[in-house]
């Protein structure tokens, strides 16, 4: 498993304001949206690209465009909803799939209530979307049901991680074809299995808590 945390001074500028419990729900839907659009850059470094033969204004050319079959977003509900715009804007010909699941906060288990994807992954890559890698759960139980209809190549996406998570999937998904793209590596998991220091429950601060 590749792992890349970014180091731009934006995105930690970016992560500061979101960090802060003063920052309100729609500055905070705002910057989830930007700081995506910027780790959506580093996690599409190797998306498949075919040759393309063009005419500019001055001369024929050859260029690139991205390669069919469509790359496959897959946001993680609810909270990875509000991730999905700032990665569709950097890559708008991606196609859209969702996958709802929801951690016990007794057990900490990752469930699955709902899912929207092909049948067949096999020649996809796959993106997948969740704010908060905590205890891993939901993000290796999101990765493996992308296995299972056939996806080889998966990247996730994170706003933050904490050690135990990235530990976590690397067990989770061994041997297999699998990146991951954090906005900052934090200190830990505290008994509750939220990430310190961290920024509270990313979907309550997107969307409220109903």
């Amino acid at each position: 498993m590749r792992v890349h945390v970014a180091d731009h001074p934006l995105i930690t500028h970016k992560l500061t304001m979101l960090r802060d419990e003063r920052t309100p729900s729609p500055m905070f839907r705002q910057l989830v949206e930007e700081l995506v659009t910027l780790l959506a850059y580093e996690a599409t470094r190797n998306v498949r690209v075919s040759p393309v033969e063009i005419t500019t204004p001055v001369t024929a050319t050859t260029g690139v465009l991205v390669s069919d079959p469509l790359p496959m977003v897959v946001p993680i509900l609810r909270a990875g909803l509000g991730m999905l715009e700032g990665m569709v804007k950097l890559l708008p010909t991606a196609e859209v799939g969702f996958l709802g699941m929801a951690r016990d906060e007794e057990t900490l288990e990752p469930t699955t209530y709902a899912e929207r994807l092909p049948d067949d992954l096999s020649d996809r890559q796959c993106f997948v979307l969740d704010p908060m890698l905590a205890t891993g759960g939901s993000l290796g139980a999101a990765m493996e049901f992308l296995f299972r209809r056939g996806a080889k190549d998966v990247t996730a996406i994170c706003i933050l991680g904490a050690p135990e998570g990235v530990a976590a999937i690397e067990k989770a998904v061994e041997g297999r074809d699998v990146t991951l793209v954090l906005g900052a590596l934090d200190e830990r998991l505290n008994e509750r299995g939220f990430i310190v220091p961290g920024l509270g429950d990313a979907g309550d601060r997107l969307y409220g808590t109903v």
